[in-house]
């Protein structure tokens, strides 16, 4: 029997354990009868797997400032833990997944301690939209980058970061859930009757802050097209807080929780109200013209209007290079601004036209890296070692 692969996976949360089960499978099919021995930092699908735990990976799964400050000591204490694991297994891959502020630190600790060891990071953090310079001080301990965007090899060329390879997107693997059956696109074909989703975010700030200007929006939107029939997928921890925000609308969305439920109203919607995040690039794989906003603290915004120098930070947007998505940013996000730009995308006329045109091209671009983004994966880390192409120092 030939010697076992030996994988070392750093995933601090839920989508990254995602990701991972998805490469085991995909490297699994690669090495056919060759054993593969797992260890490192993963939830209950990698253990599942076979992922021999360092700790649990709840002592890792934290967000926000304060509650990240609350648990420093440990934090700080975990990752010189999964640094010290990772060596001593002296794994034939290290595959740290998103989650940038713990793995990244973690990689370095591992180049430190074991500098022949790959290492492999998969989800590019975001250095084309603030903290460019982490891209040039990642590069002496991660060989490569794998990126679920199009235009992130470029971006990190430009920044003297590792090297990148586009594997793809996650979302392009679940089309035929985005896209409607024939008795749901006649539902979404209908310009008199039209389903407009409402979608303020799955953070607890972002709903605080667009709720109101949203509500409005929806009643201004009714008050035009009183046929209109609004939808708000909610993320299940936030549902008290959305039906709290929405008990005070004069016009009620229908709050819907869970995934098949929010998959069956994205297969029936006409158009979309938005926060901008993921979600914009989720509603033009679906074919579902938006209107995005963002609205936060006026220090937040302060900030990011210092950090963020590009012309858009809607995803669909910046991966053709233009415009295609309305945005409205902190006050140019008003409830008339909204609505008028929803209005416009119901009927079929030049707004919906031209943004169904553009979800096209971001398919066509999405599509270039191939069918399977795990897949895709794979063989990029495994083209990494056989190159020996490492950052090591």
């Amino acid at each position: 029997m030939s010697r076992p692969f030996r994988l070392a996976i750093i995933a601090g949360e839920a989508s990254g354990d995602a990701l991972a089960t998805r490469f085991l499978v995909a490297l699994r099919a690669r090495l056919g009868e060759r054993p593969l021995e797992l260890m490192g930092v993963g939830g209950e699908s990698l253990i599942a797997q076979g992922l021999v735990p360092l700790f649990p990976q709840a002592d890792i799964a934290v967000m926000g400032f304060g509650p990240v400050i609350a648990r420093l000591p440990l934090l700080l204490r975990r990752m010189s833990d999964a640094a010290k694991g990772v060596a001593a297994f002296a794994p034939d891959l290290l595959l740290t997944i998103d989650s940038p502020d713990f793995s990244l630190r973690v990689a370095k600790r591992v180049r430190a301690r074991a500098p022949a060891i790959p290492i492999v990071h998969w989800v590019c953090p975001s250095v084309w939209a603030w903290r460019s310079g982490r891209a040039r001080r990642m590069a002496p301990h991660v060989d490569r980058i794998l990126a679920l965007l199009p235009f992130e090899p470029a971006a990190l060329a430009r920044l003297h970061g590792p090297s990148t390879v586009y594997v793809g997107h996650p979302l392009m693997e679940r089309l035929a859930d985005l896209r409607p059956n024939a008795d749901e696109a006649a539902r979404r074909a209908d310009s008199e009757r039209p389903e407009i989703l409402i979608l303020p975010g799955s953070r607890r700030s972002e709903i605080n802050h667009l709720m109101p200007a949203f509500g409005q929006a929806v009643a201004l939107i009714a008050a035009e097209r009183p046929q209109v029939r609004f939808v708000l997928p909610a993320v299940a921890h936030l549902r008290d807080l959305i039906g709290e925000a929405v008990a005070s609308w004069p016009v009620k969305p229908e709050i819907v929780t869970g995934e098949v439920s929010k998959l069956a109203a994205f297969r029936g919607a006409r158009g979309a109200l938005a926060a901008s995040g993921t979600v914009t690039l989720e509603l033009a794989l679906a074919q579902i013209p938006t209107v995005a906003a963002y609205r936060g603290a006026n220090w937040e915004a302060a900030i990011a209007k210092r950090l963020i120098k590009l012309p858009s930070v809607i995803l669909p947007n910046l991966i053709l290079g233009r415009s295609v998505v309305p945005e409205f940013i902190q006050e140019t996000a008003t409830p008339e601004a909204l609505s008028r730009e929803v209005l416009a995308i119901i009927p079929d006329d030049e707004a919906r036209a031209r943004q169904l045109a553009g979800f096209d091209e971001v398919e066509t671009i999405m599509r270039s890296a191939g069918a399977s983004p795990a897949a895709n994966a794979v063989e990029a880390a495994l083209a990494l070692l056989e190159s020996g192409a490492t950052a090591r120092v």
